[in-house]
């Protein structure tokens, strides 16, 4: 059986001062994707660098995928006020 994976739900600041938010099972390795790779996501891609201003760990893909949508359904002080706890 497969080993089962942690699941991590975060949020960048682009250059821009716009957030991003995504899910990844390696949060340092997607950070450095999204600066230095093609591999970062599209949205990040022209807003480098990004800077991590906020992660959760979460069981599994199901409840990270979920909190990320939480999360990006939030205002912009939603986000704000999720990162300053």
């Amino acid at each position: 059986m497969e080993e089962e994976k942690e699941w991590w739900v975060y949020i960048v600041v682009c250059s821009d001062g716009s957030m991003y938010t995504g899910i990844t099972t390696g949060l340092e390795r997607r950070i450095a994707e999204h600066n230095d790779s093609k591999k970062g996501g599209k949205y990040t891609r022209n807003r480098r660098p990004v800077n991590l201003v906020y992660s959760e760990i979460l069981p599994d893909r199901s409840a990270a995928s979920k909190r990320e949508y939480y999360i990006k359904k939030l205002s912009r002080i939603g986000k704000l006020k999720l990162i300053d706890l």
